[in-house]
């Protein structure tokens, strides 16, 4: 391995660590739905893999395309730029959605009092709530299956945008050991970042009592992966 190289894999190691940590939609999207859903940490897990791969992979294949067709640079980041443009406004939507749906699951579940007035003059009032009213795809078997494949296509979509410029350069040199070894490198170290967040943003939410604001966690899960959508387009982190 050359020395170009080496600088090279831990200039991957960096990049991919930086990358992770300063965008949120990495980590908060699995930690809050699993939060949200009562989901286990190995789904939660689970799910945080399966779509940090995707998320690689999509730049990976892009890179190499670039890399076999002669695509230039300009080009790529281009098109990893509106990738990007699309993941972002598309978590916007997600995370909007969501929380809606979460606010009038919210309100359904709450108790109502309703008083009543007999032909006799008598009185009376009771108590119920709306929970099994209404129901949408979202409270069934079929809407929970579709949450994880949304965040899944968001992450497919979602460019890793400083890891083909990385494998530029050792392609350039004809190194192909030097690219699978930085592509191994930026990717292994974006997913043990992803499952560490996720695996401390899940223990700390755990240690927080919910039993107040219970029936808002879907709310506060979509109103959090929209911001997080929003700084990523705003601020582009």
């Amino acid at each position: 391995m050359t020395a170009d190289i080496q600088l090279l894999t831990l200039t991957a190691a960096s990049a991919g660590f930086i990358h992770t940590i300063v965008g949120p939609d990495h980590y908060l999207p699995f930690t809050l739905i699993g939060k949200a859903r009562n989901w286990n940490i190995s789904k939660v897990i689970g799910l945080t893999l399966i779509c940090g791969v995707g998320h690689i992979l999509s730049s990976v294949i892009l890179g190499l395309l670039g890399i076999f067709f002669g695509i230039g640079l300009e080009k790529i980041n281009f098109i990893e730029s509106s990738r990007g443009n699309i993941a972002a406004w598309a978590l916007i939507a997600f995370g909007l959605v969501y929380a809606i749906w979460g606010l009038r699951k919210a309100q359904r579940k709450k108790n109502h009092t309703h008083i009543h007035m007999h032909t006799d003059g008598t009185l009376h009032q009771h108590t119920h709530s709306h929970q099994n009213e209404h129901l949408h795809i979202h409270d069934s078997k079929t809407g929970k299956t579709i949450t994880p494949w949304v965040l899944f296509i968001i992450f497919v979509l979602g460019p890793c945008e400083v890891l083909i410029p990385l494998l530029m350069y050792p392609s350039a040199q004809k190194s192909f050991s030097g690219m699978l070894m930085v592509t191994s490198v930026f990717g292994v170290t974006t997913l043990l970042t992803m499952l560490g967040m996720v695996l401390f943003l899940s223990y700390g939410f755990s240690l927080i009592p919910t039993r107040k604001i219970g029936m808002y966690t879907h709310f506060i899960a979509g109103l959090m992966i929209f911001i997080s959508g929003l700084a990523i387009q705003v601020f582009g982190i």
